[in-house]
């Protein structure tokens, strides 16, 4: 019985099918990894996850290509990979996204369904860039953080609270030391109240000439400020 199985092969393929398959497997990897380095905002971009996500694809492809309908490939394959161990620590849920996505496509592609694989590899790409282009799922208010050293006194801290108070939705104290005996650093947790003005927050701060260091974290999608 196992025999038959082995030698079991319903649809033979031929190399214009191969072809076919690669091509489209190709075409798909290359979409998938342009719209990666499009939507991708964190701080670790790496080339070779990108130049992957498209062998990916074309490797799941030659894997499905190779099982076809034999039983015993597919059973000699899982016990080949299963010897496989991955420890690459994977930064970000969304590059893990991207590995299935890529692992998907391959498969469709693999088959010999192409318009599932362009089509799939189009819609899903369209609504990857469309929820990050209108930051779906992102709060409707951010909190930042507001890094001060500043000359300690109690006129000093009172003039610093008013002008967060001033350009700052919300204000809270999140930490304070002593650097020195007249020198305190401050962590505050704030939300503007308008996001587009924080300059007008830095600006402030700065020309408060007891204010010797002002830091202002934003998140993913703006840079650092310091002065």
């Amino acid at each position: 019985m196992f025999d038959q199985f082995q030698s079991l092969e319903l649809f033979p393929v031929t190399v214009m099918d191969v072809m076919t398959n690669l091509i489209v497997a190709l075409m798909c990897g290359l979409i998938i990894a342009i719209v990666y380095r499009f939507i991708y905002k964190g701080p670790s971009y790496s080339v070779s996850y990108v130049n992957s996500l498209v062998l990916l694809t074309l490797i799941t492809s030659v894997v499905i290509l190779v099982i076809g309908n034999n039983l015993a490939r597919a059973f000699g394959l899982v016990g080949a990979m299963s010897i496989i161990r991955f420890r690459t620590a994977v930064r970000d849920v969304q590059d893990i996204v991207f590995i299935f996505f890529a692992l998907s496509i391959g498969m469709a592609a693999g088959v010999g369904l192409h318009m599932i694989a362009l089509s799939g590899t189009l819609l899903i790409s369209i609504i990857a860039i469309i929820l990050v282009t209108f930051k779906f799922g992102a709060p409707r208010k951010r909190e930042y953080l507001v890094q001060l050293t500043y000359i300690s006194n109690p006129e000093n801290e009172s003039k610093l609270e008013g002008i967060l108070k001033k350009h700052c939705r919300k204000l809270r104290l999140v930490n304070m030391k002593t650097i020195s005996e007249d020198r305190i650093e401050g962590f505050y947790q704030v939300t503007y109240k308008n996001k587009d003005k924080s300059g007008e927050l830095l600006r402030d701060l700065t020309s408060f000439d007891q204010v010797i260091n002002v830091n202002l974290f934003f998140d993913e999608d703006d840079s650092d400020v310091s002065t």
